[in-house]
């Protein structure tokens, strides 16, 4: 023992760049898990670091006509396997290369989750939206969730009938303008709620957008580049609110249910009909699955109060995503939510649903 140690302690002398590389990397994550439930440091973080860095870099990747994100992740992947077979090939030619390379992966490993926690992590644990806002969401009462699941079921019939339609009734938009458009998305809302103010930025479509579909993914903003990429392969028809939850995200909102609750917000304050509809109906299927939990019997007379429009979107949308229900995606799912509650977010990918008491008290039409 005592030898092998002897030779460690060599080793690292003879190299030491990749120790100092890890060292660094863990003392930068370290000094986010010491802050991290610290309001006013994490404030400070999203204000003066996490938010200007983003939007520095998103500025430079905004007129790419392709996601930089995808892009890097492609070279970063290629990259690691290329690194795999010369290290393997160097080991087989007796170079002794496995110590010094994996020290190195594990201080790039650090430093990606200190990027990611000081890039985006900040932002589960700022103010958050309740508080900006004023609404100061509380418990909802069964009354108040049937009367606006009630009010979206409207919104849904109403703007639904007025979109356009394919052969079998679906909605049937164009998923390019619905991308060109996106990068103002919040702009009718930032009047209202003045802390989702900031500089537009164009979601990007992604090319392996059937994966992110095997994975159960809409979309996602990308940390170190502060872009949004949409899956354009699943029904388009949530489109509209998904570029507006990922540029709710760019806008500092870190919470999956407060970033779901911004989007609908904007979609229904949008001058376009399909993001309108887009937003109702989103509305709507979250509320409506909250009242079935409470009430089956309040639940089944709004539901069949939906017309044929909204209700062929409803069964489309349900039809794609259960064609790729597998052992794949339901690991994808645990993994994202094992990565959500490592920042806090106990409800995990279940607060995807939690915005309702966020609507109810936003948009109850009883007052």
């Amino acid at each position: 023992m005592k030898e092998a140690c002897k030779r460690l302690g060599n080793w690292c002398k003879k190299n030491p760049g990749p120790w100092l590389w890890l060292a660094a990397g863990a003392a930068a994550l370290g000094l986010f898990l010491a802050c991290r439930h610290s309001r006013a440091a994490m404030d400070g973080a999203a204000r003066y670091f996490s938010v200007p860095v983003r939007r520095l870099v998103s500025a430079l990747a905004d007129p790419l006509p392709f996601s930089l994100a995808e892009a890097l992740c492609t070279a970063f992947g290629a990259w690691l396997l290329f690194m795999a077979g010369r290290t393997l090939w160097g080991q087989l030619r007796g170079r002794r290369w496995l110590a010094r390379r994996l020290v190195a992966l594990a201080a790039l490993a650090v430093w990606i989750a200190a990027g990611v926690s000081w890039l985006w992590g900040v932002h589960y644990y700022t103010t958050d939206v309740n508080e900006k806002s004023g609404l100061h969401a509380g418990a909802v009462s069964l009354d108040a969730l049937a009367a606006t699941t009630w009010y979206f079921a409207q919104g849904a019939n109403r703007t639904g009938a007025l979109v356009q339609r394919d052969a079998d009734g679906r909605f049937s938009a164009d998923t390019a303008a619905l991308l060109a458009a996106g990068s103002h998305s919040l702009d009718a809302l930032t009047g209202e709620y003045p802390f989702l103010d900031g500089p537009g930025r164009t979601p990007k479509p992604a090319v392996y957008s059937w994966f992110m579909s095997a994975a159960g993914f809409t979309g996602y903003i990308f940390p170190f580049t502060g872009e949004s990429t949409l899956n354009v392969d699943c029904p388009n028809v949530f489109l509209p609110v998904t570029i507006a939850h990922e540029q709710a995200h760019q806008r500092g909102v870190g919470p999956e249910q407060e970033a779901n609750f911004v989007a609908v917000a904007a979609c229904l304050a949008h001058e376009d009909v399909n993001w309108q509809y887009s937003g109702w109906l989103f509305g709507c299927l979250h509320l409506s699955n909250a009242l079935y939990s409470a009430s089956p019997a309040l639940w089944q007379l709004v539901w069949q109060q939906l017309e044929a429009g909204p209700a062929a979107d409803l069964a489309w949308n349900d039809d794609y995503w259960a064609s790729f229900e597998s052992p794949a995606a339901e690991l994808a799912g645990d993994t994202y939510t094992a990565f959500l509650q490592s920042y806090g977010q106990t409800l995990g990918m279940a607060s995807y649903g939690a915005c309702v008491d966020l609507l109810v008290a936003r948009f109850d039409p009883r007052g």
